[in-house]
């Protein structure tokens, strides 16, 4: 019996190198990325039309990648799909807002009631450096510089709760909850009223009161579940 020659396969269907493997994630997780943002800070407004060949000059891609992070995002309830007529951004309404926020306040608890029990001396003074620059911010009146850190405070709690499933489970509701957080702040009245739960919340930490902390994170969500609502009907009242 002749030996086995070994298979050969045609150039076109070669694994790829790994590098231009890595690359094309990195596109791929890079333009998910800028997409979000430009929606969670309302530069894509809710209900319009995603402009491909504008966005796709933007970031220097081509549609491909452009087409697969619409995908991502229609995952995570920001973009809807339109049969061969593109996409645009989901609306959110007091429905979505509704079923959403009491999910991700149960979320939030737990985890906070896990940081309490896993953080770190370190990850303490972490969260607390981050409250202060915020603090700062807010002080100044720079939404989108404290929105910033607002969002790495919760995902530092999140972390030091060491529970990956918990962390999966976030994740998948985090991008409809970060544009609905940012759209609840627009209130100065609430605005500084998130502050002062914010203080409350590193005190709660830094002490260690899982319970207490607990019941901040989930009060903390619904008082901008409450003021996301009231957004929402106020600019539906503007549209009619």
């Amino acid at each position: 019996m002749s030996p086995m020659r070994a298979l050969t396969l045609p150039e076109s269907t070669q694994a790829e190198p790994r590098s231009l493997i890595v690359r094309r994630s990195l596109l791929h997780e890079e333009t998910v990325h800028r997409l979000r943002d430009l929606i969670v800070a309302g530069d894509l407004k809710a209900g319009e039309r995603v402009p491909e060949r504008v966005l796709c000059e933007r970031f220097g891609v081509s549609r491909t990648p452009l087409r697969e992070a619409l995908k991502v995002l229609a995952s995570e309830g920001l973009i809807e799909l339109l049969p061969n007529r593109g996409a645009r951004v989901a609306k959110l309404t007091i429905e979505d807002i509704d079923e959403m926020f009491p999910v991700m306040a149960a979320l939030e608890a737990l985890a906070g009631e896990l940081a309490c029990i896993r953080i770190s001396d370190e990850g303490i003074a972490e969260i607390r450096a981050l409250h202060y620059q915020m603090a700062l911010h807010h002080t100044r009146r720079e939404l989108d510089d404290y929105f910033r850190l607002n969002q790495k405070i919760h995902e530092k709690i999140l972390e030091a709760a060491g529970n990956p499933t918990l962390s999966n489970i976030y994740r998948g509701l985090s991008g409809r909850i970060r544009r609905a957080r940012y759209l609840a702040n627009i209130s100065r009245a609430r605005w500084d009223k998130a502050m002062a739960e914010h203080e409350q919340i590193l005190d709660a930490l830094t002490r260690r009161d899982g319970t207490a902390l607990a019941h901040i994170l989930r009060q903390h969500l619904m008082n901008k579940c409450e003021a996301l609502k009231e957004s929402i009907t106020a600019l539906e009242a503007q549209g009619n």
